[in-house]
C-alpha cells in the first residue's frame, strides 16, 4: 500500500461529511488504487442509512431532468442528496463523456448535493463497476438519499435492480410502440413507472398499456418467491404509474410519495433487510471476482515466453499458467 494513502484518515474525513474527501475516496475506488478496499472496509459499518433510488430507462426519457427535479424536492425537505450518474465512456481517456456539471447545471453548486459522474467502462448492466461502492461512500458520508442514474441503454439495465432499494423506470409517450418489446427486460426491474414529458400526446395511452402489462404479470405471478411478491400472506406491491413533466417539476411530489410508499412497503414486509443482505453478498462476490482478475493479470505478466510461444492451444496455455500459479500458492503455504 502506498504510504501516501491513509485509509483511516480519509475514512474519518468522509464520515465527517467532507465533500473533497468523498470525491477523493470515490476516485480511489473507481481507479482501484492501493488501499481502496481498506477504505471501504473502514466505512462499512456506517452504511445502510441512506435510501438508494435507481432511475433508469431508455435514452431520451429525461432521466437527468427527473433526477434534478427529485433532488430539488428532497432539498426542500432539508435532506442531503448524493447522485451517481453513469455516463458513456470516452474511447480515448476511459472517462465519462458527459459531465455532471453539464447535465445537472445549477444543482451542482447547491449545498447538500454531491454529484459524481462515472464512466460505464463497458459495463453491460448500465452501471459502472464501482457504482455500488461509490453509493456506499455517499451513504457513509451522511447523505439521506443516493440516486443512481443509469446509462440508459435499454434492456441491459438489470444491475440496478440489486443496487437500489427502489427502481423507477422512466418512459416517454413515444415509448408506447416499443413497450411490449421492453417488458421482458427493462420493464422487469421496475418497482414503479414514470411517464415523463407527459404533456406530449400519447401519455394516457402509454399509462393504460403499462397497466395492462403489469396486471397480466401480476395475475401470472407464482404464489410466493417471485419478484415483487412478499410471500407469507403479506400484501404484494402493485406498481404505481406517475405522469411527470420534470422540466416544470410537475408530478414530482406524487413521484416522491410513491418512492416513500415503496420504501415503507419494503420495510414492513421484511424485504428491505432481505434485499440489502443479498446486495451485500453481491458486493462480496464482485470483490472476489475483482481480486481474481488482478491475480489473472499478475499471472499473465509473469508468464514466460516459452509458455506463451509453446504452440499449444489457448486453453492449454491458460490451464498451464493457472496450474503453475496454484502450485506456487501451495509452495508458499508450505513455507509458512
Amino acid at each position: 500500500m502506498s504510504p501516501a494513502f491513509d485509509a483511516g484518515g480519509l475514512a474519518g474525513r468522509i464520515a465527517g461529511g467532507e465533500p473533497l474527501a468523498l470525491a477523493r475516496g470515490i476516485s480511489h475506488v473507481e481507479n482501484e488504487s492501493d488501499g481502496f478496499e481498506a477504505l471501504l472496509e473502514r466505512l462499512d459499518g456506517r452504511t445502510g442509512r441512506a435510501r438508494r433510488i435507481g432511475i433508469t430507462g431508455p435514452p431520451g426519457a429525461g432521466k437527468s431532468t427527473l433526477t434534478a427535479a427529485l433532488t430539488r424536492h428532497y432539498l426542500d425537505q432539508s435532506l442531503k442528496v448524493g447522485i451517481v450518474a453513469v455516463d458513456p465512456t470516452s474511447p480515448f481517456t476511459g472517462g465519462a463523456l458527459l459531465g455532471d456539471r453539464i447535465r445537472m447545471g445549477e444543482l451542482s453548486t447547491e449545498p447538500g448535493v454531491f454529484i459524481r459522474s462515472m464512466a460505464s467502462r463497458g459495463s453491460l448492466g448500465g452501471l459502472a463497476t464501482a457504482t455500488r461502492e461509490a453509493a456506499d461512500l455517499m451513504d457513509a458520508a451522511g447523505y439521506d438519499r443516493v440516486i443512481l442514474e443509469t446509462l440508459g441503454v435499454g434492456q441491459a439495465e438489470l444491475d440496478i435492480a440489486v443496487s437500489a432499494d427502489t427502481t423507477a423506470v422512466v418512459l416517454v409517450p413515444e415509448s408506447g410502440d416499443g413497450v411490449q418489446a421492453m417488458k421482458a427486460g427493462l420493464m422487469e426491474v421496475a418497482d414503479l413507472f414514470v411517464i415523463n414529458k407527459s404533456d406530449r400526446p400519447g401519455a394516457d395511452r402509454l399509462e393504460k398499456e403499462i397497466a395492462i402489462i403489469m396486471s397480466i404479470r401480476f395475475a401470472n405471478r407464482p404464489a410466493t418467491g417471485a419478484a415483487g411478491d412478499p410471500g407469507d400472506g403479506a400484501e404484494a406491491w402493485r406498481m404505481p404509474i406517475t405522469q411527470t413533466v420534470a422540466s416544470e417539476a410537475r408530478g414530482i411530489e406524487e413521484f416522491a410519495a410513491h418512492l416513500d410508499r415503496h420504501f415503507d412497503w419494503l420495510r414492513s414486509t421484511g424485504r428491505l433487510e432481505a434485499n440489502r443482505r443479498a446486495a451485500r453478498l453481491r458486493r462480496a462476490h464482485d470483490a472476489l471476482l475483482r481480486r481474481s482478475q488482478r491475480d489473472a493479470q499478475r499471472i499473465w505478466r509473469a508468464a514466460s515466453p516459452e509458455t506463451l510461444d509453446s504452440g499449444a492451444s489457448p486453453y492449454a496455455i491458460a490451464r498451464r499458467l493457472y496450474e503453475d500459479f496454484r502450485e506456487g500458492l501451495r509452495g508458499s503455504l508450505r513455507g509458512t
